[in-house]
């Protein structure tokens, strides 16, 4: 018996795909389109092993799909612009083109080596001119209709990056891939106006239904959608404060007010007071997203004024904080510290009041204790007029009164910010704007694009080389013909990914996209990647579509209709006995392998090159194959879920690989029948059918090993001839270079992965034989193998004869027999 040679079916196989373009799509093929799309890779130089899974993963749809008779759609790009190839620059002395282009040729033959089945006729890499030209022109578009602007703003700034940061792309209030400490800034940025799309957006989430829940939770909550009050305070000095806030039930319960550090009254302030413009510079250093102010100590600094509560005439305390920011609701908030615990924190920091105004249960009591406040439902309390009602008429009840007088009105907020897309860098979309001193801001003409990155730029000093390029950003206006400065700041990359998969489904060479052609593909009928992406990638894709139908290069509203979000792949974690941390092919048995030395062994987490704990698919694909590797991929976890990188996982999967080319390649013709595992082989097609629809490979891959089992108990037969003709097509789009072996050895015309997924007999899905429980007084004591739908007075009477049954009962007649169909027997001795 033949052991199947992997590598080289591997390269032979992939060989043919390439040279018929097997993969290659039609778009004017007759056959109903399907789209399927992972999340396209940061060209790094190498593949890792989320890579692998999550691939592999949309592979193995994209191929099932195409034997059920789709034109399918499985195209591949690079994200090829940002940081890394800067900091390679920096750090190798080698330009960031000619590094990103190296990694990506690296990386497509790693991505070939698997077998995907890619049309790679439709590959971009978003740093390519040919398709960041096309990306110009949109911005131009967007900028057209109003949805592109340029304003001040404050800005997180990276010191070592010497970029702007999103509010996402801060961490732990450090730049996401610097690590340095982010400071706030003012900049002039360009904006486009996802804030016009809110609306919109929290609305199409209701439309998501094949999206992961957890997914749309995170943008509704990003997006953060609050129905509040606005209402003004009265200041002592004569002048006024107006505050948002989305309790105003608890107004009784306020203690102070607050400002931002950019508010007018705090920059009034400054003006005359060391100690507060001091204050505001120690802000500008704290954090500035969500996330960081809820964790930061809450700091303030008290202002010689105060403000009068609009129902008890009390004078507040007015502070400025460090945990209020001017671009959510007004810039200022009133502090009710028994109900909010950002509140509550400083409340207990500068020694203010906490009343309590909204009942926990039966705590009424006027003086909130402890430190952790009370958000929950309740009824009113201490609250004069609003005593006794809930919190939602309560609101209501106090936004009618500061209407009716004036003072307040309601109004809705969002969390959502208008997503600010200026980097100061180099390797990025050049943002296609023109600035001149006669004429402002000119657009670049379409017929100038793309505005392509100059060659010669040095890294040796930090910040954005186009600033300090000699001659790149000198250009005449093209408004006037005057001597005019080229925009030196260049497009966040989320911009390239938010409209690739557009590209993908139409790639004429005039302009971006082909309406009918990509309305043909979109949306994306299944996208595949990682949850980090939800809120960031995720959304801006969203906004990005939506705002192309706005201005009628789309009409198309959602990008992606189905979404699946994979687990990561994790490995244990070593260290040396010197608290280095080692890479698994560093350690055997608990030793380090250079010094003999025990390790530790760690927690198993998701693989980093920071802790070593990496697996590089390169050698694994080259000793197993690539059969195997996909096999282990998809078939030791639950999708969603984590999966553990093990070498008996490995073994074991290669394992099966050479368990099927045994059963393909001893094949024999033979007699004889064997219903059972026809039965069995129809349930199999029918069942792996749905769990690859399901992307629930796992069982899919379970109801494998249990057919491959069936056929290799099963006596020679037609049948089992059968099963194994047909098992060739039901792994093929999970192990398909052996399918492809197997398929051509049998004399199987053209190629599996052209071949229809095999028919299904629905009549052999339903089992004739069920499992009868035979109990004797509710305790289990024997059971039956019977036919389906066996009439109860037959059921009983096997039941009586069971042997267990026999025994127990001991010639005597039960004295009560309760038979439930199908199901079981309970006899009542």
């Amino acid at each position: 018996m033949s052991r199947f040679n992997a590598l080289k079916a591997d390269a032979a196989w992939q060989q043919v795909w390439d040279d018929r373009q097997t993969f290659a799509v039609r778009d004017d093929s007759p056959r109903p389109k399907s789209y399927v799309l992972e999340m396209f890779p940061y060209p790094s130089g190498k593949i890792h092993m989320g890579h692998v899974r999550n691939y592999t993963m949309g592979d193995v749809l994209a191929r099932f799909r195409r034997m059920q008779g789709m034109e399918v759609l499985h195209p591949m790009g690079w994200d090829a612009f940002g940081m890394p190839a800067e900091n390679a620059a920096m750090e190798k002395g080698v330009h960031p083109g000619e590094w990103t282009y190296q990694n990506i040729a690296a990386m497509k033959a790693q991505l070939k080596r698997l077998g995907f089945a890619l049309d790679w006729s439709r590959e971009l890499a978003t740093c390519d001119p040919a398709y960041y030209g096309h990306e110009q022109a949109l911005f131009l578009d967007l900028h057209a209709a109003g949805l592109v602007y340029r304003r001040e703003s404050a800005v997180n700034w990276d010191p070592v990056d010497m970029t702007v940061l999103a509010n996402e792309q801060v961490i732990d209030g450090r730049g996401w891939r610097s690590g340095a400490p982010v400071e706030k800034r003012k900049l002039n940025q360009w904006f486009l106006r996802i804030t016009d799309f809110a609306d919109e957006l929290l609305a199409g989430l209701d439309s998501l239904d094949k999206w992961p829940d957890k997914v749309r939770l995170m943008q509704e909550n990003w997006i953060g959608k609050s129905r509040g009050m606005q209402l003004g305070f009265t200041l002592s000095d004569g002048g006024h404060v107006e505050v948002f806030s989305t309790r105003p039930d608890t107004i009784f319960g306020a203690s102070f007010v607050a400002v931002a550090a950019d508010h007018p009254i705090a920059q009034a302030a400054a003006a005359g007071d060391a100690a507060a413009e001091a204050f505001i510079a120690q802000c500008k250093r704290g954090g500035t997203t969500a996330a960081e102010i809820e964790t930061q100590e809450k700091l303030g600094y008290r202002l010689g004024v105060t403000a009068r509560h609009p129902f008890t005439g009390a004078a507040l305390p007015v502070f400025i904080a460090n945990f209020v920011l001017m671009e959510y609701g007004t810039g200022a908030v009133m502090g009710v510290p028994a109900h909010d615990q950002r509140d509550l924190d400083f409340a207990r920091k500068y020694a203010l009041p906490v009343p309590r105004v909204v009942a926990d249960g039966e705590r009424t009591d006027a003086v909130f204790e402890g430190d952790e406040a009370y958000t929950g439902a309740g009824r009113l309390v201490n609250s004069q007029f609003l005593d006794g009602l809930d919190v939602d008429t309560a609101k209501s009840e106090v936004i009618a009164r500061g209407e009716a007088e004036g003072w307040g009105r309601g109004t809705t907020v969002w969390r959502l910010r208008d997503w600010g897309v200026s980097r100061q860098r180099y390797w990025g979309t050049p943002i296609p704007i023109i600035h001149c001193d006669a004429c402002g801001v000119v657009p670049v003409p379409k017929a100038q694009l793309p505005v392509t990155l100059p060659e010669d730029v040095t890294f040796d000093i930090p910040g954005n080389p186009l600033d300090r390029h000699p001659s790149w950003k000198h250009v005449d206006c093209p408004a006037c013909g005057k001597p005019a400065r080229r925009e030196t700041d260049t497009l966040d990359t989320f911009v390239d990914s938010s409209w690739y998969f557009i590209r993908f489904a139409s790639q004429p060479a005039d302009r971006p996209f082909d309406k009918a052609a990509a309305e043909a593909w979109l949306p994306v009928a299944q996208y595949i990647g990682g949850v980090e992406h939800a809120i960031l990638h995720l959304l801006y894709a969203r906004f990005w579509t939506r705002a192309l139908r706005h201005i009628g290069k789309l009409d198309v509203a959602e990008p992606f209709a189905g979404l699946f979000t994979q687990g990561m792949v994790t490995h244990e974690t070593y260290k040396a006995q010197d608290g280095r941390w080692l890479a698994p092919e560093e350690v055997r048995d608990g030793i380090e392998v250079a010094s003999g030395a025990p390790i530790t062994i760690g927690r198993v987490e998701k693989m980093s090159k920071s802790k070593k704990n990496t697996v590089d698919p390169a050698p694994i694909v080259d000793q197993y194959g690539a059969d195997a590797t996909r096999w282990f991929m998809l078939s030791d976890s639950p999708p969603e879920r984590d999966l553990q990188w093990s070498e008996a996982g490995i073994e074991g999967a290669w394992r099966f690989v050479q368990r099927l080319w045994r059963l393909f390649d001893g094949n024999a013709p033979a007699a004889g029948d064997d219903a059972a595992l026809t039965r069995k082989l129809h349930q199999t097609i029918a069942g792996v059918a749905a769990d690859i629809e399901a992307l629930q490979f796992n069982k899919a891959v379970a109801k494998l090993y249990e057919l491959v089992a069936a056929i290799e108990k099963a006596a020679p037969s037609a049948a089992r001839n059968e099963a194994v003709a047909t098992l060739v097509r039901i792994v093929a789009p999970m192990t398909p270079h052996i399918a492809e072996e197997a398929w051509a050895a049998m004399g199987g015309e053209g190629l599996v992965a052209d071949a229809a997924w095999p028919d299904v007999d629905t009549a052999l899905l339903v089992e004739d034989e069920v499992t009868i429980a035979i109990q004797v007084n509710g305790k289990l004591r024997d059971t039956l193998v019977l036919p389906r739908g066996m009439a109860k007075d037959a059921i009983e009477a096997a039941a009586l004869g069971a042997p267990n049954v026999v025994r127990i009962l001991e010639g005597r007649a039960p004295r009560k027999v309760i038979v439930v169909p199908d199901r079981l027997v309970n006899l009542v001795a």
